[in-house]
């Protein structure tokens, strides 16, 4: 499986894999890169299943014919996270676009992913409608994962935009602050998508299959509801029930 940063950073695979591994005797092994990367290697038939977060990219992806049967599993947030001190003075805000545009003129250090994440498209959208991102030594592109960037930010006193579970499993050891959070456009939802066999002759799709119908069973959505860091929930399941 191909699977996003976030997924691996903030635990939640080393809670969910060994469940499903009892339940199914499948073993699993695990890629985990930014979500453009995560969908490359399942375009290259190179893992059987993606885990990932970037709705549009996904659907690309389906849409051109290398995945089928996509499923919701689970969403969070994402959130502008900054040093305690605040110099761009944004700290509090529920409005993502005003907060970036505050921070643009602030010329206070902003840290990208630069990697074609998930999280990385989400930022490039919210600059587009700032209409403008910080410039020169002001905006770093760092081409890594959301941990490395979290710690790099805390080394650097700037900001950068995160998921809330990442956030949570660094934030003891980073000591950055929630800056901006609580905006409608900051919601992240995370989908499933089986490669295509028909592609790929060598796919393990009935394993691909029995994982995506664990992790959308009542068992499986449950599980990503009770996994917590610091008594808080991370993930919350998108699978409606009746």
């Amino acid at each position: 499986m191909s699977t996003t940063t976030s997924t691996e950073n903030s635990g939640l695979l080393k809670y969910l894999l060994p469940i499903f591994e009892a339940r199914s005797g499948i073993k699993m092994q695990v890629v985990s890169v930014g979500t453009g990367k995560a969908l490359e290697l399942a375009k290259n038939g190179d893992v059987d299943v993606t885990l990932v977060h970037a709705r549009a990219a996904e659907d690309k992806f389906v849409a051109a014919g290398y995945g089928v049967n996509r499923r919701d599993v689970m969403a969070n947030d994402f959130i502008i996270v900054g040093p305690v001190a605040d110099p761009a003075g944004i700290r509090g805000s529920h409005d993502v676009i005003a907060a970036l545009r505050k921070l643009v003129t602030s010329k206070a250090k902003f840290i990208s992913r630069g990697d074609n994440s998930g999280t990385d498209q989400m930022e490039k959208e919210y600059w587009k409608e700032v209409g403008a991102q910080p410039s020169g030594s002001a905006y770093v592109s760092a081409g890594l994962g959301m941990g490395e960037v979290l710690n790099m930010a805390a080394e650097l006193g700037a900001y950068t935009l995160t998921d809330r579970a990442t956030y949570a499993a660094y934030r003891a050891k980073t000591g950055l602050a929630i800056a901006v959070e609580g905006d409608k456009k900051m919601f992240n939802p995370y989908g499933i998508i089986a490669v295509n066999p028909a592609r790929y002759k060598d796919i393990n799709y009935k394993g691909a299959m029995r994982l995506i119908e664990w992790i959308t069973s009542d068992e499986g959505q449950q599980k990503i509801a009770s996994y917590r860091v610091d008594g808080q929930q991370l993930f919350f399941p998108s699978v409606k029930r009746n």
